[in-house]
């Protein structure tokens, strides 16, 4: 583990007494204060620190909302309202919580992206990586969860169509529907697990969170460059130096997230949530949060695989298979990606194969707020559909991680690296 390069060394009598029973001002000490980091850190670095402070917010907010929820099919909408109308700054508490879930996945995919492109995953950090993914994956269980929660049309639909789906798994699909819905269909035995759930999921994140804390720390931070460091010429504390850096990026978060809290609170939800829950009314299009779109999309792109006219599996587990693939193979990527070097900035083809992939992930999200059958590009008289455009964009997906990742590990010519972050930083400035 990174030793930190300042000991602690308290003044006051009391935290000298506290901390030598219990420790905990020397770990705070060695983790925030002295814990040593690359000097040539950028402002991509700051966004785990965003994250976390996203998720504190997360829990405040949730557990004082879920003080005025109730949590039954008949009473939930009208709760709600009741927290946006009658609640003592209710409504600021809402909208904070819910433009809060969107700004955290916003967050979270660019530490993820940022973590791809300067090869973050690679060893010896492959753990810090798998937890990365771990907290992942429970934030979208909780948010999803979350989005049922207010029982409007969209909430109440969204719930059915994405619980339907494990049914189509082969025999243990229907038993995982029905401990979904507690019941034959989405109703209050329903909202109540997930309540349950929703509210509980956010501090099984934090303790994973801390995980994640933990096994960065014990090889220290990736850098830009991503080379070792070569000793403490390299490094300087985290504060005073990147605590700067985190506080002015929260600063500029902070404008832009109470932007939308206070003039486009709704911008990122969906208006039919705003229409009590109707099991006897389909919307005419249902969608997941825009966060959910591009795996929906992947979802929606398979079609049934069939061989010599008999279908072997069905579109919808197939498609529920390639939405978990695209997510599983996430954790196998310090392995498919073999290549010595971890940064996309010494890798000409990997960082071209990367921007693309950004623009596919984003294309992926529109499809997945699309209907399939639209027209996306018009040619003469016909046309290119969202379907086809939501299928090629997954086989690119798919392509980049499982072909092209490989291939350019033995294949790509990268760029001379640095000798050291120092080299590297002075060379920069002699040229400057």
């Amino acid at each position: 583990m990174t030793a930190p390069s300042r000991p602690f060394e308290p003044k006051n009598g009391f935290v000298k007494w506290f901390d030598q029973q219990l420790p905990i001002f020397t770990l705070l000490h060695g983790a925030l204060v002295a814990y040593p980091t690359p000097k040539n850190l950028n402002y991509w670095w700051s966004f785990g620190f965003l994250a976390g402070i996203l998720l504190f917010v997360q829990i405040i907010t949730g557990v004082v909302l879920a003080m005025h929820y109730t949590p039954h099919a008949l009473m939930a909408f009208d709760s709600v309202e009741h927290i946006m109308r009658d609640v003592n700054y209710g409504w600021l508490l809402r909208y904070v919580h819910s433009n809060g879930a969107a700004f955290f996945f916003i967050v979270v995919y660019i530490h993820m992206f940022r973590g791809l492109y300067y090869g973050s995953y690679k060893g010896p950090r492959e753990v810090l990586w798998m937890l990365g993914l771990v907290i992942f994956l429970l934030m979208m269980a909780t948010a999803f969860m979350g989005y049922v929660l207010p029982w409007g049309q969209m909430s109440f639909w969204a719930a059915t169509v994405i619980t339907n789906l494990f049914g189509a798994i082969p025999l243990v699909g229907d038993a995982i529907v029905s401990l979904l819905w507690g019941g034959f269909a989405v109703d209050n035995p329903t909202l109540n697990r997930f309540f349950s759930l929703h509210y509980v999921l956010p501090f099984v994140i934090f303790g994973v969170v801390i995980l994640h804390i933990w096994a960065l720390h014990i090889p220290g931070s990736n850098n830009p460059l991503g080379i070792d460091v070569k000793g403490p010429q390299d490094q300087v504390d985290f504060h005073p130096y990147h605590v700067v850096k985190d506080t002015f990026m929260t600063s500029v978060m902070a404008i832009i997230f109470f932007a939308f809290v206070f003039y486009a609170p709704n911008y990122m939800g969906h208006p039919d949530n705003y229409i009590p829950a109707d099991p006897m009314v389909t919307p005419a299009h249902i969608v997941p949060d825009w966060y959910f779109l591009p795996f929906y999309a992947i979802l929606r792109s398979v079609p049934d695989v069939t061989i010599f006219g008999f279908t072997l599996i069905e579109a919808k587990l197939a498609g529920i298979m390639a939405m978990a693939a695209s997510l599983l193979l996430l954790f196998a990527l310090p392995w498919l990606d073999r290549s010595p070097v971890r940064s996309g900035t010494f890798r000409p083809i990997f960082k071209l194969l990367f921007w693309v992939l950004v623009v596919d992930v984003v294309i992926l999200g529109i499809v997945g707020a699309k209907v399939p059958d639209d027209i996306a590009i018009t040619i003469g008289e016909g046309g290119i559909s969202w379907l086809i455009v939501g299928q090629l964009t997954t086989i690119y997906y798919f392509g980049f991680f499982l072909v092209a990742l490989p291939l350019l590990a033995k294949f790509e010519k990268t760029k001379p690296l640095p000798e050291s972050i120092s080299e590297a930083i002075l060379s920069r400035n002699a040229k400057a």
